[in-house]
């Protein structure tokens, strides 16, 4: 089944922001959240996927998400992008609040059926990116990989910085890995159909 025969991608809009659960929707459409490190390319893998240039604000300041922000899709399905970790400018008391808003929603929202960690493809992950996925593990939420900018790289490099990302990883070869690019829309299929499937 395509996205596009089970959802209207482009009937997407932001539906509230929120910073705590007393703020989230209260109903049973299942989310997918999204989780990586400020600047790479969360803003702009939710447009691309929902074909749209500003739904989700791209900033050329990172650590302008500060907020768990729900994105309705079609009545069907909803996006939650999380707050970008990693910022350094961010004191440390903004980042433990984010942390732990972050942590409240993956450990207790029943509607949360994935979360897409997003990573950068051209460097090695972060110890704030294996934390992310060591942490889903652990509370065994199941999670897609998305290596964001792969544009950004000669493809004959694409298999090499893979590796080099699972490695870091400690990859389980049951999850998913998905090579994308919101410039040249690689991936985009891959990702749609990820998605529904875990759905």
């Amino acid at each position: 089944m395509t996205d596009e025969q089970f959802l209207n991608t482009h009937n997407a809009s932001i539906l509230l922001s929120a910073a705590n659960k007393s703020h989230y929707p209260k109903d049973d459409l299942p989310e997918v959240a999204l989780a990586g490190r400020s600047n790479v390319g969360k803003s702009s893998f939710i447009n691309t996927l929902l074909g749209r240039k500003n739904l989700a604000r791209t900033s050329s300041k990172p650590g302008k998400t500060q907020l768990l922000n729900f994105y309705n899709i079609d009545d069907k399905l909803r996006f939650v992008d999380v707050p970008g970790y990693g910022y350094a400018k961010v004191s440390k008391s903004e980042r433990a609040k984010w942390g732990k808003m972050i942590e409240e929603y993956l450990v207790t929202r029943d509607n949360l059926r994935v979360v897409v960690s997003l990573v950068d493809m051209r460097h090695a992950p972060t110890a704030d990116d294996i934390q992310m996925y060591e942490f889903l593990k652990y509370y065994e939420i199941p999670v897609i990989m998305v290596a964001t900018k792969a544009d950004k790289i000669p493809r004959g490099k694409w298999n090499k910085q893979e590796s080099l990302i699972k490695k870091a990883f400690n990859f389980e070869h049951d999850d998913y890995f998905i090579v994308f690019s919101s410039q040249t829309r690689q991936g985009y299929d891959q990702a749609w159909d990820t998605i529904l499937e875990c759905l």
